[in-house]
Order: C-alpha cells, then sequence, then structure tokens
C-alpha cells in the first residue's frame, strides 16, 4: 500500500496553521504602523501602508516575510 502524500503535524512549530493576514494584523494592532515601519524597515509598511499591500509584499518576497515572522514569534507570549 502507497503512503499518502498529506502534510504532516509540525506540533513544534509555533507558525503551523497560522495565516500570514493574522501575523500581520497581529502585529499591526500591537505596534501600529509606523512602529512596524521602524522595526521592519519596509518600504510597504512606512508608505501608505494597508494590509493588503503589504500582504501582496510579504507573499512575493520570502526575506521580508521572513523579518515579519521572526517578529511575530519574538513576541508571541505578548500575543496569547
Amino acid at each position: 500500500m502507497q503512503e499518502e502524500n498529506t502534510p504532516q503535524e509540525q506540533p513544534n512549530n509555533p507558525l503551523h496553521g497560522v495565516k500570514l493576514a493574522t501575523i500581520l494584523e497581529t502585529l499591526v494592532e500591537h505596534y501600529g504602523w509606523e512602529a512596524l515601519g521602524d522595526r521592519i524597515n519596509i518600504n510597504c509598511f512606512q508608505n501608505n501602508p494597508t494590509v493588503k499591500s503589504s500582504l501582496n509584499f510579504l507573499r512575493k518576497t520570502p526575506w521580508a516575510r521572513d523579518k515579519v515572522e521572526q517578529l511575530y514569534l519574538k513576541n508571541l507570549k505578548r500575543f496569547k
């Protein structure tokens, strides 16, 4: 019998099952756009920021997404 190629559970990955939109919205709620732009120097956070435009950029730019995810993980205990 062949094994199915289904995604495995990731119990040790705190980002597993957390949508990028949720991460971004949580960070914006906690810091605000200005402070978020100070912490992560990304143009989409500093010039006329919106969740939609930021998500589009983050989905296309792995290094920027990584920075956002790292800031979220660094502050994860505060968000719970």
